[in-house]
């Protein structure tokens, strides 16, 4: 996608529903999720990307109350977690973080998921547009992994 000009949540929201196919946006949680459903063929179809813009009871480690702060989430594929971060860690309990290294208040760094680092997300805290460029790849990951799946799951829903 060609950009004129970095407009932050305006562009991450405007190339995921105009360059990845398929893509369904739902607000929910004080996040918008965005899901792969071609056709609308499930009901939810596959998760794969969010913008969240405020923290949550379960989920405050990035500090999203600071003025502009949002947060970008992308559903990779465990080949491209591995390759970035290393082996996942523990699910960690309600309301807790997981460990490692990484400081999760950081802006404009890709780190794991604060949370859902054990499923193989990753996070960038309002990403500049250098770094929006190295997301666009994390995400193409994350949509071919959510076509895989959303695959799978009509194939088992034909079996039933």
């Amino acid at each position: 996608m060609l950009m004129t000009k970095w407009n932050g949540i305006e562009s991450v929201h405007e190339y995921l529903v105009t360059t990845l196919s398929d893509v369904v946006p739902k607000p929910a949680w004080g996040e918008t999720s965005y899901f792969y459903n071609p056709g609308l063929q499930l009901k939810s179809g596959t998760y794969f990307a969010t913008i969240k813009e405020r923290d949550s009871q379960n989920d405050n480690a990035s500090a999203l109350n600071r003025p502009g702060v949002w947060r970008l989430n992308i559903g990779v594929s465990k080949k491209c977690y591995l390759s970035h971060f290393g082996p996942p860690p523990p699910r960690p309990g309600k309301g807790g973080v997981v460990e490692g290294p990484w400081d999760f208040t950081a802006l404009d760094r890709i780190t794991p998921h604060p949370i859902y680092r054990w499923m193989s997300w990753i996070a960038v805290l309002s990403p500049t547009a250098g770094t929006w460029v190295k997301c666009q790849t994390l995400l193409a990951d994350a949509h071919s992994r959510a076509q895989i799946t959303f695959e799978r799951r009509l194939k088992s829903l034909d079996r039933e």
